[in-house]
């Protein structure tokens, strides 16, 4: 089963010149929380911007470019969506963490969505695909904790694929 994970600013931002434009600790602890221990699925994009091999996470990097070779045993590179298979087939959750590119291809494979809905502007140059009433249900809202470190208004919302589509 995919699950998207993903913090998008007002207009759908989600970042610019590869890299995210805020700084949420506590987002990013929910983060490490929820995809620990399970699979995470990238572009090569989003696997170069993380700077390292993440802890605890098998990472999937799709990628056209076969020549891209990272020497870590927790890492997969594919070049072909229909390679996971065994992933969007599986009663395992994995988490879609980016780029914007990845999130619009892999949307409609998944069926759970964890977004942090940051309510300020940024300018960016990458957008999250637009969540359709139609398609997904929203099960849960919850403030996040605003302070000196996470200095924006913030809600974690969940989204579900609704069953008649």
């Amino acid at each position: 089963m995919l699950s998207i994970i993903v913090a998008i600013a007002n207009e759908n931002v989600i970042g610019k010149d590869n890299k995210l434009i805020w700084h949420l600790p506590e987002d990013l602890k929910r983060f490490k929380q929820i995809t620990s221990g399970h699979k995470i699925i990238m572009g090569r994009k989003t696997f170069e911007s993380l700077g390292r091999v993440l802890p605890n996470r098998k990472h999937i990097i799709l990628c056209n470019d076969m020549e891209m070779n990272i020497d870590n045993e927790n890492v997969e590179i594919l070049d072909d969506i229909s390679k996971l298979d065994k992933y969007i087939n599986s009663d395992e959750e994995c988490f879609v963490i980016g780029g914007a590119t990845i999130y619009k291809l892999l949307m409609p494979y998944s069926n759970k969505m964890y977004i942090t809905k940051i309510n300020q502007s940024f300018e960016g140059d990458v957008y999250f695909p637009e969540i359709k009433e139609e398609i997904w249900k929203e099960v849960s809202r919850e403030k996040g904790l605003k302070n000196e470190e996470n200095p924006f208004d913030y809600e974690y919302i969940t989204y579900v694929k609704k069953d008649n589509v």
